[in-house]
């Protein structure tokens, strides 16, 4: 297939490096628009890929059209490209918080996927809600989840209110992981570790016990509950965790999450 990239940065690089490496589309069926003439030299180099600062020009060439822009510049893309679009393109897009309703009427256009990538994707380990208008075309559906689901895991939702949900959760989550690995080495080395050994602990012990619980298919209670010898070193550091109200943090955070994401979609 032919694939048009609005927008050239990281995630945008993830998913034309991943159409690559699986076959999806060969280097000279994608097209890419970047505003950045080092972003489109860097682009052109590393993977053959034809690339422009007109997002018109690459639009009008893709089977598929992904918006890989950021919210702020949403208006100004879909002005841009609304009257270019052919009837039986696909528009994918993959910009946080904003609904189909808005795309469509910004881009004059039926055929949208509107969906939330997350980081992992740029090493196949992403997780994927997407969701898309009636108009879509069965052939248009199935390319775009062939697109989706080669980044990792992708999951079909029907009702769109679940998208900024997902935002919260899996499209932000990594950066909520990532913050409590950094604590987890701090930690580490504050009782003595060296920095390298305290980063090898923690990154396998959240990527062992990760897989563990994926693979157990237990509650995730009961997997606590079976580390958690009682008076032991384990109840002791949950203990902590209690007081300080971890879960109220967490919930909390993806609260503020969702609210930011419902906000990006009224702006």
């Amino acid at each position: 297939m032919k694939v048009s990239f609005i927008g050239g940065g990281n995630m945008g690089e993830a998913i034309l490096s991943t159409l690559i490496t699986h076959k999806l589309a060969r280097p000279e069926d994608i097209f890419v628009a970047d505003a950045k003439t080092g972003r489109q030299d860097y682009l052109k180099q590393k993977y053959s890929v034809f690339t422009t600062g007109c997002n018109q020009e690459a639009a009008k060439l893709g089977d598929v059209v992904i918006l890989a822009v950021k919210p702020q510049q949403t208006d100004e893309v879909t002005h841009e490209l609304n009257g270019c679009l052919q009837s039986d393109q696909l528009v994918l897009s993959i910009i946080a918080g904003k609904k189909l309703a808005t795309l469509r009427q910004g881009l004059g256009h039926e055929a949208i996927v509107r969906a939330m990538p997350n980081t992992p994707a740029q090493i196949g380990c992403g997780m994927t809600i997407w969701t898309a208008t009636d108009s879509t075309s069965t052939t248009n559906l199935a390319n775009a989840e062939a697109i989706l689901s080669i980044m990792g895991h992708a999951v079909y939702a029907s009702d769109e209110i679940v998208m900024d949900m997902a935002t919260a959760v899996s499209g932000s989550g990594p950066a909520y992981v990532f913050l409590f690995i950094e604590a987890f080495i701090q930690a580490g080395q504050r009782i003595g570790l060296t920095t390298e050994l305290a980063r090898l602990l923690a990154l396998e012990t959240v990527r062992g016990a990760t897989e563990y619980a994926r693979i157990s298919g237990q509650d995730l209670a009961e997997l606590r509950r079976n580390v958690t010898s009682p008076g032991g070193t384990t109840a002791a550091a949950l203990k902590v965790f209690e007081e300080g109200d971890f879960i109220g943090l967490m919930e909390q955070a993806v609260a503020a999450a969702y609210r930011r994401a419902q906000e990006l979609g009224k702006t």
